[in-house]
Formats: C-alpha cells, sequence, structure tokens
C-alpha cells in the first residue's frame, strides 16, 4: 500500500478533530445566544470536549492492543462524525454537552493513533517526512481554528462548525476501511484482564484537572470552594494512578515505565514547556488584537495565519534535512527562533499595525517548524514498535496537559498583572500630579471629546495601558521559558538514521 496514501488518510480525521478543540471558542457568543444560556454555561460545551478528550488519550495505546487498532480507529472516527451531527442539530445547551463529551472521547484517539501509524509505515529514514505531515496537522489547525469558525459563524451558523465534520468523517471511514491494516503483533493480541482500578483513577484524575484549568480563572482558583475540591480529588487520583500502574496493576493501562528512557522523558518534559508557551501565545495575541487594537475574530486569525503558512512551506525542507544536520542544533534553532518571536511581541503599543504582529508570527512558525517535528522525532522514533502506541498516547497527552496549563497560566497572568499595572498607574492619576493637570486641561479643550469627564477619559486609557502591560509581561515570561528549554536539549538522544537504517533492513 502506498505510504502517502496512508498518512493522508489518517491525517484528515486528525486534522479536524485539532480544529473542534478551538472552533467552538469563537462561536461560543452566537451558541449561548441561541441556546438561552448564560456565559457560564456555555463555556461547558469547550470544557466537556477537553475533559473527555484528555480522558481517552491516555488510553488510546491500550484500547487499541484490546480491540485493534484499526477496529478502534474506525469507532472513533464514526463516532466522532455522528457526535458532530448531533451537535450541529443541539436543540438545548445540555445537548450540546453531552454531544461534545461524545465528540471527545471519539476525537481523542485520533492523534495518538495516527502518530503511531505514520511511525510505523514510513523507514526509519523517512520519519522526517511523516512527522512533517503529522506537524502540519497538529500545528496548523490551532490556527485555522479561530479562522474557519469566525468565518462559518459570521456567514452560516454556529451549527455548520459542525456540519462539515460529516462529509469528511465519512470519507476517512471509507478510506480506512481500505488502506489501512493492523501490523501483525496488534491483529492478536490475548485478553489478560481490564486495569479497572487504573481506569477509573486516570478518568477521574485527568477529568477533574481539565475541569479545574478550564475553570480556574473564571472562577477565581483556589478561593472557590469548587475548585479546590476539584484539584484535591485530581492530585489524590494522579497519585493512586501511577501507583497502580507501577506497583499494583499486572497489566497496567499506562505503561508508566517508558518513562526511564531519559530520553523520551526530556522529551516531554521540553515538549510540555513549548506546547504550554504555544497554545499561551494563540490565546494571548488574538485578545490581544481583539481588545486593544480593535480586530474582529475573523482578522485576529488572520494575523496568526502567516506563521502557520510559513511553517507548513517548510515543513518538508526541515524533513529533508532531519538525515543531513545535528537534529540537536536544529532544535536548539527552533527553539532560540520561537524566542526571538515571543520577544519580538514584547514590542507591542497600541500603534502597531498588521505587518508588525504578522512578522512575528512569521519568525514563530519558523520556530516551530524546527522544533515540533524535531522534537517528535528525537522523542519517539527509538521507541520500539511494540511499545509506540503506549509512547504516543503519552507524547500527545503531555502536549495536550501543556497547551491546557498554558492558556490556564497565561489568562491567569494577563488578568493579575493587569490588576497590578493599574493599581501602579493609579497612583499617579491625582490632581496633585502636574502632569495629570496638564492632561484635563488637554482633553477638556478637544472639540472631539467635547460633552466627556477628562477623568472618565484618562480612566480608560489607564486601562488600556495597564491591559498592555500585562501582554507585555506574559510575552517577556514566554520568552524567558523557551530559552530555559535549551539546555535540556542534550540530554536527548540524538538519532543515527544510518545505523537504524541498516538495523531495519
Amino acid at each position: 500500500m502506498n505510504r502517502w496514501l496512508i498518512a493522508f488518510t489518517i491525517i484528515i480525521p486528525t486534522f479536524i478533530e485539532v480544529v473542534d478543540t478551538s472552533v467552538v471558542n469563537v462561536a461560543l457568543d452566537h451558541i449561548r445566544g441561541s441556546l438561552s444560556a448564560g456565559v457560564d454555561e456555555a463555556t461547558w460545551a469547550i470544557t466537556a470536549y477537553l475533559v473527555s478528550n484528555a480522558i481517552v488519550i491516555p488510553l488510546s495505546g491500550w484500547l487499541s492492543r484490546v480491540f485493534g487498532r484499526k477496529n478502534y480507529l474506525l469507532f472513533s472516527v464514526t463516532l466522532f462524525t455522528v457526535s458532530s451531527f448531533f451537535c450541529g442539530c443541539a436543540w438545548s445547551l445540555s445537548s450540546l454537552i453531552f454531544f461534545r463529551v461524545l465528540q471527545g472521547i471519539g476525537g481523542g484517539a485520533l492523534q495518538p493513533i495516527s502518530q503511531s501509524i505514520l511511525l510505523e509505515t514510513f523507514p526509519v529514514k523517512e520519519h522526517g517526512k511523516a512527522m512533517a505531515v503529522f506537524a502540519i496537522g497538529i500545528l496548523f489547525a490551532p490556527v485555522v481554528g479561530p479562522v474557519l469558525g469566525g468565518w462559518i459563524t459570521d456567514n452560516w451558523s454556529w451549527n455548520w462548525i459542525f456540519y462539515i465534520n460529516i462529509p469528511i468523517g465519512i470519507l476517512s471511514v471509507l478510506m480506512i476501511s481500505q488502506v489501512i491494516k493492523d501490523p501483525p503483533y496488534l491483529q492478536r493480541v490475548p485478553f489478560s484482564g481490564i486495569d479497572y482500578w487504573g481506569l477509573i483513577l486516570i478518568a477521574i484524575g485527568l477529568g477533574c484537572l481539565q475541569v479545574v484549568l478550564d475553570k480556574g480563572q473564571q472562577d477565581d482558583w483556589f478561593s472557590s470552594p469548587f475548585i479546590v475540591c476539584l484539584s484535591l480529588v485530581s492530585a489524590l487520583s494522579l497519585i493512586m494512578f501511577v501507583i497502580n500502574e507501577l506497583f499494583i496493576a499486572k497489566v497496567p493501562v499506562v505503561n508508566l515505565r517508558i518513562f526511564k528512557n531519559i530520553g523520551f522523558s526530556a522529551g516531554n518534559f521540553i515538549q510540555f514547556l513549548a506546547f504550554f508557551v504555544l497554545f499561551g501565545t494563540i490565546v494571548a495575541l488574538p485578545i490581544f488584537l481583539q481588545k486593544l487594537m480593535g480586530y474582529n475574530a475573523f482578522w485576529a486569525g488572520l494575523a496568526i495565519a502567516p506563521g502557520g503558512v510559513v511553517m507548513i512551506l517548510l515543513m518538508p525542507l526541515v524533513g529533508q534535512m532531519l538525515t543531513r544536520v545535528n537534529t540537536k542544533f536544529m532544535l536548539v534553532f527552533g527553539l532560540s527562533m520561537s524566542a526571538v518571536s515571543t520577544w519580538m511581541m514584547t514590542g507591542m503599543n497600541m500603534s502597531v499595525d498588521y505587518g508588525f504582529v504578522a512578522w512575528a508570527r512569521i519568525v514563530m512558525g519558523v520556530g516551530l517548524a524546527f522544533t515540533f517535528m524535531i522534537l517528535m522525532n528525537l522523542t519517539l522514533s527509538s521507541v520500539k514498535k511494540e511499545e509506540m502506541g503506549n509512547a504516543s498516547a503519552i507524547f500527545n497527552l503531555i502536549r495536550n496537559l501543556g497547551g491546557s496549563f498554558g492558556v490556564a497560566f497565561i489568562t491567569t497572568v494577563l488578568a493579575r498583572q493587569a490588576q497590578f499595572h493599574q493599581a501602579r498607574l493609579a497612583e499617579e492619576v491625582t490632581p496633585l500630579n502636574p502632569a495629570y493637570q496638564m492632561m484635563v486641561t488637554k482633553i477638556s479643550a478637544m472639540p472631539a471629546l467635547h460633552g466627556q469627564a477628562p477623568q472618565g477619559v484618562i480612566y480608560q486609557d489607564m486601562m488600556r495601558q495597564a491591559s498592555l502591560a500585562s501582554f507585555v509581561d506574559v510575552f517577556y515570561l514566554c520568552t524567558v521559558l523557551l530559552l530555559l528549554l535549551i539546555p535540556f536539549v542534550p540530554l536527548l538522544k540524538r538519532i543515527d538514521y544510518a545505523r537504524m537504517s541498516a538495523a531495519a533492513h
């Protein structure tokens, strides 16, 4: 079977699944109005998907072994497609949340299964090309999601952000049925019992953790008894899960002993913080453009898009370089370029134009092209095929958790730092300050502001400046985090493609 046909078959549903993690965000106001729900209630449509998605990802390797990978992949795509249809047909917020849970269950396995199939299908020397295809789907989809969601919602209706999944899902099911085959070691796996405690503990632990990350800032974190309770339940469940998987379960649902591999552990650590920054900036930058610069959701998405385009153009080149250039040097270059991008964003002010933002994202696109695909190769290419399903599931879980932690942390820092800078600026806004008195006089003399209280105009500007300063703080923080990752790169195991190719033959 043609390897590129297999790659095309599995990357399409994976791309759509990743798009669905962000496409709902921009349509949330329309959904809320259509279903007569409050803001707090409507956000559960996002949280429900993320929770069920997070629970399924680490279980995908085990479920593939139990039911057969092809069968489980067909089931996942079918469930994702059918639940997408019912999401579009939702008659109430409760029904939408329920079907979003099913959609998350169906979509959760698509990323790790696709990754493991690609790495097994392509020979070692072509892993770079395979990961280039996968990385395009994973990294470009979060950029496409808000743009696509905004355009569909503005021109059609929010229901169509779900309906567009249906023809793609049907095509995927037909292609998977004809193209994908299970390798011999996955076709017949003896049933050796179910790790019930592992299943229960990881479902509770990750489910509660995802709710905490998604709702924490909204509920003021640990001042909320609800958040405190879920945090304790999550921590206790995950600790018990680790103990169960390492010391009690005979056939663990997630094999955590793979973390004995230093390279695998280091790769997951770098990936966690890198996606922490990536998703944090993907959330922070549109908020900056819409809140302070007056962009709508569609144009805010277009400002981010150039980085995704550059990344797609560079991916084939990076894939070719993998077998010719020291991959660790390439990874250091990628992390450094990403840091340059976030440092450029620290120069944001009220006068920046579209070109400034686009250039910063273009530099980020260069950094991403040289970071995540190479990181995937360094982390996973040395894993045995028999362990690839488990390793890929863990790798994808860490990536998603990094993104969730990043979004939660960045939104919290934005809110808290805006309050801090507002308090500092307010100390200067006093009648005893000559500069303040001059500003009041100047505003009072402006014909365009006739009838407006000068104090109100100054207060609004102060709020904008405080918010701007909080965004600058966030981008400085992201720069430091990316630079701190560079010393961990030597811990990764360099891939000797020539030796591995010879061994494969």
